[in-house]
């Protein structure tokens, strides 16, 4: 919960979901790095300490190159047509920033949100051609720990996984039996990374074609499932971001001169009030008998501060309680929006998807109350009809009178 003061407050929490490319001559060194096969890496960020922490989805029982060999013998897969520098692998990344994991339970439920997720990369590309996928639990988030008090770190899901599509193979026009020229004569599940990440054209509410980058399809979709699966408190990243291509390392130096500017700032701060304190101490001259010799100018400086520092006592009490009764106030708004977040969630999301079919819905409420309402208005101005007395009839006797 949100605390006045507080600087562990997360900024909008971001998912990012990326593929990285590799061939099977540099595929090598990345399985290295995301099996935690190495003695040391290039990012020091990494705890090898914790790394039993890793958790393993899918594990690859011998590597990846070898295990490609033996799907290619067996025909699970075929390597018709490329060429030998072609990008066989593709390693998906998934990541959420370490603040949305560290403030919904920390290493439990990253283990939760990546298991979904496998269960998403499972749906995309097909569980059968997933190699390897580990979430990275020993990777040191310096800035987290440094505003939690206690070591945090960053956890992410590296999937690697074969771009597999159906091809067709059709008799070419040398077959024999010249009725099957152009028939299918085989399926194949063919390696192709092109074609698996095809762009896709969409048509807007509008009726215009769109191209849509299929990496950012990939972004919506994986959004979308994690939101159905109850993970919520986050939203999509950024649309063209630069930031989810970078490396690691890249990613980690971005980082490191963020809290280096963090704390250059809290020098600034501290440097002048240390520069007071140093002063004070040199004040005044103790003598031999243990009394303390001053300046009058030191002692009407002491004695001033002695004064602010009483009369800021009130001022920090009043402060104090403020701040509590506003935080009570911000607490219980906290409440009431996350209950109407989750009231909203479903009308936001059909806005997302189809807004001028929701548009048009809610005007047809909208006008239908309007009418209803205008209706029963006209019906209270209406005035009841005078009531009429039923006439008094004479008698005989009346009108011999």
């Amino acid at each position: 919960m949100y605390r006045i003061g507080d600087d562990k407050i997360a900024k909008q929490n971001y998912s990012v979901a990326r593929v990285v490319t590799h061939n099977r001559e540099d595929i090598g060194k990345f399985e290295r790095h995301i099996e935690r096969k190495n003695d040391t890496y290039a990012n020091m960020n990494v705890d090898l300490s914790q790394s039993h922490r890793n958790i393993q989805f899918k594990k690859c029982d011998c590597t990846y190159n070898d295990k490609l060999n033996e799907m290619v013998e067996s025909k699970q897969v075929s390597l018709r047509g490329l060429k030998a520098d072609a990008k066989v692998y593709d390693e998906m990344i998934f990541d959420v920033n370490t603040d949305y994991f560290e403030s919904h339970g920390g290493y439990d439920f990253a283990k939760k949100f990546y298991e979904q997720a496998f269960h998403f990369a499972e749906k995309e590309m097909g569980s059968e051609y997933i190699l390897s996928a580990v979430m990275h639990a020993d990777e040191i988030n310096l800035a987290a720990s440094d505003k939690y008090g206690y070591p945090v770190y960053h956890y992410h899901l590296h999937i690697v996984a074969l771009p597999v599509v159906q091809k067709e193979i059709k008799w070419s026009k040398h077959c024999k039996d010249k009725a099957l020229v152009g028939t299918v004569k085989e399926i194949v599940n063919q390696v192709s990374h092109s074609k698996k990440w095809k762009s896709e054209q969409i048509v807007d509410e509008g009726g215009n074609k769109m191209l849509v980058p299929s990496y950012s399809l990939l972004q919506d979709k994986f959004f979308e499932y994690m939101q159905n699966a109850g993970f919520d408190d986050f939203v999509r990243g950024e649309k063209g971001s630069t930031r989810e291509n970078l490396s690691v390392l890249q990613y980690q130096i971005s980082k490191d001169e963020e809290r280096l500017k963090d704390i250059q700032k809290k020098i600034e701060i501290i440097e002048p009030a240390q520069i007071e304190y140093k002063k004070i101490d040199e004040i005044g001259k103790r003598t031999f008998t243990g009394k303390v010799q001053m300046s009058s100018d030191d002692y009407d400086k002491l004695t001033n501060l002695a004064k602010e520092a009483i009369s800021s006592r009130a001022d920090i009490q009043y402060y104090k309680t403020l701040m509590y009764g506003m935080q009570r106030q911000i607490d219980d708004l906290q409440y009431k929006f996350d209950k109407l977040r989750k009231i909203c969630r479903p009308y936001v999301e059909a806005i997302r998807i189809a807004p001028e079919k929701v548009k048009k819905f809610i005007d047809d409420i909208l006008v239908k109350a309007r009418e209803k309402a205008k209706a029963e208005k006209v019906k209270e101005e209406i005035p009841y009809p005078p009531i009429r007395r039923k006439p008094k009839y004479k008698s005989k006797e009346d009108f011999e009178r």
